[in-house]
């Protein structure tokens, strides 16, 4: 364990090397902090830090960078993340809620997100595996064509096309409507088959085939969507910090391009918890160089989904948690009143 005049030595390191991009001396660490302990005690404690691996010196420069694991120190010590000011969560709220959909959501969170970070931001819809079903729509397309509408409690609504063994008429459809909603509105997905297995039996004989296959569709949609989507946006703030990517941010982008390693990314993240992961911590490869704030969101107590950034390990990590933690709380406001 490091003493704690040794840990504020090294959330000076952090702070100046986040802040200037340059490698810190234990001169500009004296001048610029209140440490109360002389130069050559700073040095001494530089030496205690770069012995157990917390920081690092470049072969090009006299002082230190902190090492993903002083990042990781950094990051575990932290008494709290960085407020957002009265006019920024205005501003969050005020962008959020004029979201029209739920695509228009996800679209305007990704932006807000990469505008507040200056990171490349990623965000899963709602998840429907976690969904309720709202409401289901069925309309009449033609006489053996009908289509299934599935709205979500957070907004996400699904289509569908059903081609019917035969003729099934308005009357019909509107019966199975007031049916199906009168069974399933407010129940999660997996709550659903059992509940509608035998209301084909319930329909005239001549209707039931058309009947069941509706009620397949139904259950197919509750079921078929294992790949769950993913919308990325900012990437282009990675050019900003090309010298903190050892070769090329190139690796970064083609893992990013990756929709399943996305999905992984923001899948290791525990439903209410901030998740930080520094350069190693990271599964893939293509992203050591990076670290990735991600956080769950939802319309009540638990998440649907899950939101973050990824940047380089030399980021704010109180102001970046803070902006990722105050999105996540205004977009699972919307989903609950929408």
């Amino acid at each position: 364990m490091l003493s704690e005049r040794r840990l504020e030595v090294l959330r000076a390191i952090v702070q100046d090397y986040v802040g200037t991009e340059e490698p810190v001396g234990s001169k500009a660490l004296t001048e610029r902090h209140s440490l109360g302990v002389s130069p050559a005690t700073v040095r001494n404690d530089m030496a205690v830090l770069e012995d157990e691996g917390y920081i690092a010196q470049p072969h090009t420069s006299a002082g230190r960078i902190p090492t993903d694991k002083g990042y990781r120190l950094f990051v575990d010590k932290l008494a709290g993340v960085k407020p957002l000011s009265g006019a920024e969560r205005r501003a969050i709220q005020n962008f959020l809620e004029g979201a029209v959909d739920l695509d228009d959501v996800v679209a305007r969170t990704v932006r807000l997100l990469a505008q507040l970070t200056r990171q490349v931001a990623v965000v899963q819809y709602p998840s429907l595996t976690r969904s309720s079903v709202r409401h289901v729509e069925l309309l009449s397309l033609a006489p053996a064509r009908a289509m299934l509408v599935l709205i979500t409690d957070t907004g996400r609504v699904e289509q569908r096309i059903i081609d019917c063994p035969g003729p099934v008429g308005e009357t019909v459809l509107a019966d199975l409507r007031a049916r199906l909603n009168s069974r399933v509105t407010g129940c999660r997905f997996p709550e659903v088959p059992p509940l509608v297995q035998d209301l084909a039996d319930s329909f005239d004989p001549d209707d039931r085939p058309s009947v069941a296959t509706v009620l397949a569709t139904l259950l197919e949609t509750l079921v078929e969507e294992k790949e769950e989507r993913i919308m990325l946006g900012g990437a282009a703030n990675l050019t900003r910090f090309h010298h903190d990517f050892p070769l090329t941010i190139r690796p970064v982008l083609e893992a990013l391009e990756e929709q399943m390693v996305l999905l992984k990314l923001l899948g290791e993240t525990a439903d209410g918890t901030m998740t930080v992961r520094i350069g190693h911590e990271n599964f893939h490869e293509g992203l050591n160089s990076t670290s990735v704030v991600a956080v769950g969101y939802g319309s009540g107590d638990e998440a649907v989904a899950k939101l973050g950034v990824v940047g380089p390990t030399r980021m704010d990590y109180p102001g970046t948690m803070g902006a990722v933690r105050a999105v996540a709380r205004y977009v699972g406001q919307i989903l609950a009143e929408s």
